[in-house]
Formats: structure tokens, C-alpha cells, sequence
């Protein structure tokens, strides 16, 4: 499964560099880099870390993306709906902490 894109989207929808992230998990940015290029797969306690610094729930990072969405939508149509999502479903359960920008 790639996680990759999960966590991209994520961090760039709580506007953090990879190095931002990195530092309020125990990973370091390389290592976060070869994630979100799909090149590492992350353990489950890496997975929660992030989830945790994103302030995200951990079932959104593992959810895949549907096969169909892929072959009708471009990256960035994608990446946008994607955020659009993401803002949605965390600014319901967290008003009151991290500030999404867009």
C-alpha cells in the first residue's frame, strides 16, 4: 500500500515542510522523503506518529485511494479533492487545533 500520497496530502494540507513533520515525529526527513515517495514502507507506530502530528485520524491515512478515481482525474485534480476532503473531515473533530491552510 502506498502511504505516500496520504501523508503528502496531509502535510501539505496542515502546511508543513517534510522537515516540519519530521520533527514532531521520531523520524528523521530523509526517511519521511522515501515514504512519501513510496520507496519506504512505514511500521504502524510511524504511521501513528504522523497521524498524530498531523492531527489526523489514523484511518485516513490508511484508507486507499479507488482504482476509478485514478484513471478519470490528474494528480492535481486528485491532490485537490483530496485536501478538500482532509479539511472537511478534520475541522469537524479539530476546530480547536491546528489551523488548515489551503
Amino acid at each position: 500500500m502506498d502511504y505516500g500520497k496520504a501523508i503528502r496530502v496531509g502535510r501539505s494540507a496542515r502546511g508543513l515542510t517534510q522537515t516540519e513533520l519530521a520533527e514532531r515525529t521520531s523520524i528523521g526527513p530523509s526517511e519521511l522523503s522515501l515514504i512519501e515517495s513510496g520507496k519506504r514502507q512505514p511500521t504502524v507506530k510511524v504511521l501513528g506518529q504522523i497521524s498524530d502530528a498531523l492531527q489526523i485520524p489514523l484511518h485516513l491515512l490508511l484508507a486507499s485511494e479507488p482504482k476509478d478515481l485514478k484513471e478519470r482525474e490528474s494528480e492535481p485534480e486528485i491532490n485537490e479533492l483530496a485536501k478538500d476532503l482532509l479539511r472537511l473531515l478534520v475541522s469537524t473533530d479539530n476546530q480547536q487545533k491546528l489551523p488548515l491552510k489551503g
